[in-house]
């Protein structure tokens, strides 16, 4: 039987993916949960799982009224001990549609950047607390099927850097720990061309594996984690691979 615990955690993004599997852990660990996403409909499904402490709220942070919504939502709940930002949204863009890029930039650097913004205010006043950011390996270099989201997410890099430098000169205890997964099995998968049965075996995470490694990383207080691990090593001969041209 699990032990209800006083930690609460906000979840930004909830609704699918990453975030839905990080909250079945979290939820499983004792933690109190406030999740946010846009499908209102798929929270109210993952609330009946988890039960009714669970508090939803509908948010799309890449409206105007997120970061206000958030912070409603922080006073309704008394606080938050960790705030975990997963929402965002990519597309495949070789033929450069400025929509597209816009939508991109718009959730995944304006959006997130107000609710990061919203968390780490939140824990500078409260004095302590726990900000995990769910970029990508695709901040470490140019891609020529995503380029405003291969940007968007070495931004997050950045900035999450940034809050990381912030909260070391306010002298309080917040952590920001940057999550940089590779292919994980959710919607958000795009490969620029089909994966073989093998390199899926290799380099796919489920959902749930990756919530666990994020979760140990999280419980570390880790400043950075790949997800999964062997990422580390992907990463590694991306940095150093020549650049086309």
């Amino acid at each position: 039987m699990v032990t209800r615990s006083t930690r609460t955690a906000v979840i930004i993004g909830a609704s699918s993916g990453i975030g839905e599997a990080l909250a079945r852990e979290l939820n499983r660990a004792g933690w109190r949960l406030g999740l946010f996403a846009r499908r209102v409909e798929r929270l109210d499904a993952l609330r009946e799982a988890l039960g009714p402490a669970t508090i939803v709220r509908g948010l799309d942070v890449g409206q105007r009224d997120a970061a206000a919504i958030v912070e409603q939502a922080l006073d309704e709940l008394g606080g938050a001990d960790l705030v975990i930002v997963s929402a965002g949204t990519g597309h495949n863009n070789r033929d450069l549609h400025w929509e597209l890029d816009v939508d991109t930039v718009t959730v995944n650097v304006l959006g997130f950047m107000a609710v990061a913004q919203v968390a780490m205010r939140h824990f500078l006043t409260r004095g302590h607390g726990h900000l995990v950011g769910i970029s990508s390996v695709g901040a470490l270099r140019g891609n020529h099927a995503g380029a405003a989201y291969s940007a968007s997410k070495a931004f997050q890099s950045v900035y999450l850097d940034g809050l990381r430098d912030l909260a070391g000169h306010s002298g309080r205890p917040i952590a920001v720990t940057e999550v940089q997964p590779g292919f994980v099995d959710t919607a958000m998968m795009k490969p620029d061309s089909p994966l073989s049965p093998a390199v899926r075996k290799l380099l796919v995470a489920s959902p749930a594996k990756a919530a666990r490694q994020i979760l140990r990383a999280i419980e570390k207080r880790r400043k950075h984690v790949y997800v999964t691990r062997r990422y580390a090593l992907v990463a590694f001969v991306l940095k150093r691979l020549p650049r086309p041209g």
